[in-house]
């Protein structure tokens, strides 16, 4: 993943030793542990990019970092509501099933239609 935050330009290239291995600093820890708990709470690469942008701005207005996180807060209220729906869907799919040995099934029918 640090090849990729290099390649996204989340992190800047650093030096290495002559074995080859990333040398980091504190500033680049930092970094890495930011992006890392970006990442938990589900924010997309184009959002932390943003994100990290605002962190190292000290001058920042808190009112785009706000805007950013109340985008993302809706986001997730839409997959939460996407997943109760197919939660329900199979709900009622399972109970429709009443698990005796025959080939027939409502939950693959449903799903082959």
């Amino acid at each position: 993943m640090i090849r990729y935050y290099e390649s996204m330009g989340l992190l800047p290239p650093v030096a290495r030793t002559e074995a080859g291995y990333r040398l980091y600093g504190d500033n680049e820890v930092h970094t890495l542990h930011f992006i890392s708990r970006a990442r938990n709470l589900g924010f997309a690469m184009n959002e932390i990019a943003e994100l990290l942008k605002l962190w190292q701005n000290h001058r920042r207005a808190n009112t785009d970092v706000r805007r950013i996180a109340l985008a993302h807060i809706a986001e997730l209220e839409c997959r939460v509501d996407q997943l109760k729906s197919m939660k329900r869907a199979l709900e009622a799919l399972a109970a429709s099933c009443h698990g005796i040995e025959r080939p027939a099934c409502p939950i693959l029918d449903e799903r082959a239609e």
